[in-house]
């Protein structure tokens, strides 16, 4: 992609509204842009890391035997006071009638949906276990969106649901997403924590929470430094360290997934059942697996910064280098940084060429600000040395290589990058 070519408008200042590191810098750097309070539009590079972290999601959870679908958004009101949790969370539902007079709402989230359609199609436990996935826009009328996309009216979740005939198939695709969780937030570059969590109004039994620590959390837990242990922050926590006796401290937190043994609290409410071995029928027993995929965004960058601009881990990063081109008037240099393109790209990286007409001082600072890991840097010394400038974004170490083996010390570059 030549940079000139497509949308990336960055800004010198963040906005004045703007609260935390990641909002800024989502901002700055050009990546999304609110439409009102809690509703962004994420412009080509946003969309590009929003659909990387995707990829990885899908990856890990089709190997953990899950399967995609896609539920719709729009639901009809009686299916969630079938559950009661039409008054659970009414404050935050956006509902309202349709031209038919029918109440619906847009769903903050899917297990009634989910369970409904599994109380159709699912009778044998032959048919058992089952899991399936969807990566889908959700909807909720928060009181006070903030920190950009961490707390949002309109937001995009993963959410995995695991049907099972017992409590030892709950247990094992329990386990088998917290491994996926493990697995997805690793690739993502992220440093987290896990600790067991209240099930809120989800209900069922056991839960974890999966936490971002960041400056800008809004949310906190108390870990601690020397056994890793970590606990939900509540009034009067002691929590010296139960296991080791260390000093605990407390640490600010984004929530970036939530999974759940929800038992038969669906099934029960909306006849998910099934005929066992011996054709007695009983409940569905239930699981469900949250992640905030857009939410994701944001975390990411509040580990993966620095005073210049975002540094994106390799795997979310929107290109794997940035050539710049630091004179664009002068026609070597230009059509030299174009054919470095080119043999880049056919060496199978995702290569962006910035050609604009601008200073090499812009150039710099634009390339620092949307933080794609490797810089490759084409001015007058690399015509009269031969030499490319290949640059971290993430230390600023640079090296100089020979034209001829640029491709396979890029490659070698990414492996050493986070």
């Amino acid at each position: 992609m030549f940079w000139s070519k497509t949308f990336i408008p960055t800004l010198k200042e963040a906005p004045a509204d703007a609260e935390s590191i990641s909002h800024k810098l989502l901002l700055r750097g050009g990546l999304v842009r609110p439409l009102m309070a809690g509703v962004y539009s994420y412009l080509p590079l946003g969309l590009r890391v929003l659909d990387n972290i995707k990829g990885i999601i899908r990856q890990e959870m089709n190997a953990a035997g899950a399967l995609e679908l896609l539920l719709p958004a729009l639901q009809p009101l009686e299916l969630w006071a079938r559950t009661g949790r039409d008054k659970d969370i009414r404050e935050v539902m956006i509902r309202f009638q349709d031209r038919r007079g029918r109440n619906v709402c847009l769903g903050p989230t899917h297990e009634e949906v989910i369970t409904e359609l599994i109380a159709n199609h699912i009778s044998s436990y032959k048919q058992l276990p089952l899991v399936l996935y969807q990566i889908q826009t959700k909807f909720r009328d928060e009181l006070r969106p903030r920190f950009g996309l961490v707390r949002a009216c309109e937001f995009i979740m993963k959410d995995a649901y695991s049907f099972d005939q017992d409590e030892s198939g709950l247990d094992k695709n329990y386990q088998a997403m917290y491994k996926a969780y493990t697995n997805i937030f690793n690739r993502c570059g992220l440093n987290f924590l896990s600790l067991e969590a209240d099930p809120g109004v989800m209900g069922g039994g056991m839960s974890h929470e999966f936490m971002v620590p960041a400056k800008d959390g809004e949310d906190a837990v108390i870990s601690c430094p020397g056994c890793g242990k970590v606990w939900p922050l509540k009034e009067g926590h002691p929590d010296s360290c139960k296991e080791c006796g260390k000093k605990t401290e407390k640490v600010n937190c984004i929530e970036v997934g939530h999974i759940f043994k929800l038992g038969t609290k669906y099934s029960l409410a909306l006849k998910a059942n099934f005929l066992d071995a011996q054709q007695k029928t009983r409940p569905i027993i239930m699981g469900c697996y949250g992640i905030g995929v857009s939410r994701l965004v944001s975390a990411i960058v509040e580990q993966n910064y620095d005073r210049d601009g975002i540094i994106w881990p390799k795997e979310i990063s929107p290109y794997h280098a940035v050539i710049l081109a630091l004179d664009t008037t002068d026609k070597p240099i230009l059509e030299f940084a174009c054919g470095v393109y080119e043999e880049l790209k056919k060496s199978g990286l995702e290569i962006m060429l910035d050609d604009r007409d601008e200073r090499a001082g812009v150039k710099f600072k634009d390339a620092d600000l949307i933080g794609i890991p490797i810089q490759i840097i084409i001015g007058p010394k690399t015509i009269q040395q031969k030499k490319i400038e290949i640059k971290f974004r993430g230390n600023k170490e640079t090296l100089l290589v020979e034209p001829k083996t640029l491709g396979n010390e890029v490659k070698a570059a990414l492996e050493a990058v986070k």
